[in-house]
């Protein structure tokens, strides 16, 4: 099984790209997110690998983070969910990003990446969102939901736990929110604001 590759890159086309490595030619897909960030074609380039292998085909597919790889795996371990939309998913969006729409439970968000409707994305967000912080490197996660442990998150983590949806508690926050605010005085105001 091929893991990684180190060589010259020789040809770029987007979805495809070839390695020399030591006089032998790897082609590999590879996503957008890669192809932004590729040298310059007769540089060196390292490239992390999966490999996949069929009953009458054999495909690799490159990336230049780990992590790239790592979403690309995890995507396609969705029932329902190939190469194609995994490679898709990338060229759409950063991990940091999809990993931010995961936690926040962000369904319209998802639909927006070709290849993906509804159903799927819905069912994205069932299999892949405790994996959400694993796919973001660890980090916290910043975007809709804040960073953990602001007034803002804190006050959609208790709008949700109340019963509202993860858009709409995050919407009633956002809405809600002024400079200064703690998160019981976001939360107030964001229940005093759906009762009118």
């Amino acid at each position: 099984m091929i893991g990684r590759l180190r060589g010259i890159l020789i040809h770029k086309a987007p979805p495809w790209l070839v390695v020399d490595v030591h006089g032998v030619g790897y082609e590999l897909e590879a996503p957008m997110s890669t192809f932004y960030d590729l040298p310059e074609l007769g540089r060196e380039v390292f490239l992390f690998v999966h490999h996949a292998q069929k009953e009458d085909s054999v495909s690799l597919y490159g990336f230049l983070r780990e992590g790239e790889r790592r979403l690309f795996r995890d995507v396609q371990k969705v029932s329902g969910i190939g190469a194609r939309i995994a490679l898709a998913v990338l060229s759409g969006v950063s991990v940091e990003e999809f990993a931010r729409l995961l936690h926040a439970g962000d369904v319209t968000a998802l639909t927006r990446i070709p290849g993906i409707g509804k159903k799927t994305a819905e069912r994205m967000l069932v299999e892949l969102r405790d994996r959400a912080v694993d796919l973001a490197g660890g980090g916290p996660l910043a975007g809709a939901a804040g960073l953990p442990g602001d007034p803002l998150s804190e006050a959609i983590d208790a709008l949700q736990a109340l019963g509202y949806k993860p858009a709409e508690a995050e919407r009633m926050a956002r809405k809600a929110i002024a400079e200064g605010d703690e998160a019981a005085a976001i939360i107030r105001k964001a229940l005093q604001s759906a009762l009118r």
